[in-house]
């Protein structure tokens, strides 16, 4: 019989997101109505052999928290322990977004650079769409060479907004407003 990930819905400011425990660690962070919802969901029930069961417990309820102090601008990192579903290649560019500092943007080609494989730029992109786990990972502070906002699975309104709230540094080129 398979194990469980317990999962529950949290309204936002910025929308719904899913967030999801197994085995005491975060391992769903993710817009409720994101375009890629079922296959995210699928590659993280698969990568730990678990069903979805809707039930919120204490580690829902802290991410939801600093979820929450994160957007009201409160918090600029969280602590939580993480479970990172995917590939090898995926979790070394989820740790890379990890590494932006609050209120910092950077590009796919500068994430390809600091894992030491520039030719990977299309590769880390759709590893940066893959993320699982929003605001947490912050792939929302992934722009464009030129500076321009690029996908996001929350939306570029929702990205925009993040951006903003953090301050974020950005190329001259482009400007928020």
């Amino acid at each position: 019989m398979p194990e469980t990930i317990e999962i529950a819905y949290h309204k936002t400011v910025l929308g719904e997101l899913i967030i999801g425990t197994f085995q005491n660690q975060i391992c769903l962070c993710d817009w409720q109505n994101r375009k890629q919802r079922n296959a995210i969901d699928a590659r993280v029930q698969k990568g730990l052999d678990a069903t979805f069961t809707e039930q919120s417990n204490e580690l829902i309820e802290k991410c939801m928290q600093q979820i929450d102090k994160f957007l009201s601008g409160e918090y600029r990192t969280f602590d939580l322990p993480l479970l990172m579903v995917g590939t090898d290649f995926q979790k070394s560019v989820w740790h890379a977004l990890l590494t932006i500092p609050y209120g910092n943007t950077s590009s796919y080609l500068q994430l390809s650079r600091q894992l030491k494989n520039e030719k990977a730029i299309r590769a880390v992109a759709n590893a940066n769409g893959a993320n699982a786990l929003a605001i947490i990972i912050p792939c929302h502070r992934i722009i464009g060479s030129n500076g321009d906002l690029v996908g996001y699975a929350g939306g570029i309104a929702t990205k925009k907004k993040l951006l903003t709230l953090e301050k974020a540094k950005l190329n001259q080129q482009y400007n928020l407003f």
